[in-house]
């Protein structure tokens, strides 16, 4: 028996890539395979994905502060108001800020725009006691979402550059009067 010498082609690994399906099957049962190709491609990339970003830091998207429609006083009409007062004070409030503008530094800006304390002292009507206890319930709502070390209203609308979050805080602060009757 002559003596086989060891061969010199190396051997290579299977390619990834999925083999041409045999010409005898028909489109749809191409198309099938096809499918499921892409489809566990497509699965490795999603976890390639979330692997390499998965140390990315990320907060997450109050979609409150992505959807915003702007209002006008004439094309949004009061909402119904709440049967309690400080719920009913602070729900004016609300639609004031979003219908006349918010500002911050002062309670009145030269274009009618208000702060949050501004407008809730323009929809008292002159009672002072109602216009405490709204604002005591306003602190407590913006307490309870960006903790205690928030100092005051006036403080709390003036760190802020737009007016997204305090009227959002505002109407928040309106569902809470109502929700403890007040």
């Amino acid at each position: 028996m002559p003596h086989a010498s060891p061969s010199t082609a190396t051997e290579h690994p299977a390619p990834t890539t999925p083999a041409a399906p045999p010409a005898e099957l028909t489109l749809e049962e191409r198309l099938t395979l096809v499918n499921a190709a892409m489809t566990a491609r497509l699965d490795k990339a999603a976890v390639a994905y979330e692997v390499n970003t998965a140390h990315i830091p990320t907060e997450p998207v109050d979609l409150d502060d992505v959807v915003t429609v702007p209002l006008t006083p004439m094309l949004q009409p009061p909402p119904e108001s709440y049967p309690t007062p400080v719920a009913a004070l602070l729900q004016r409030a609300h639609h004031r800020l979003l219908t006349g503008g918010w500002c911050s530094g002062t309670l009145v800006d030269e274009d009618g725009a208000r702060c949050m304390l501004g407008a809730i002292r323009a929809e008292t009507r002159g009672d002072s006691g109602l216009e405490a206890s709204a604002a005591s319930v306003l602190l407590d709502a913006i307490r309870r979402k960006f903790g205690d070390d928030v100092d005051s209203v006036p403080s709390f609308n003036d760190a802020h550059g737009t007016g997204r979050i305090p009227i959002r805080m505002v109407g928040q602060a309106a569902h809470l009067a109502d929700a403890r009757g007040l």
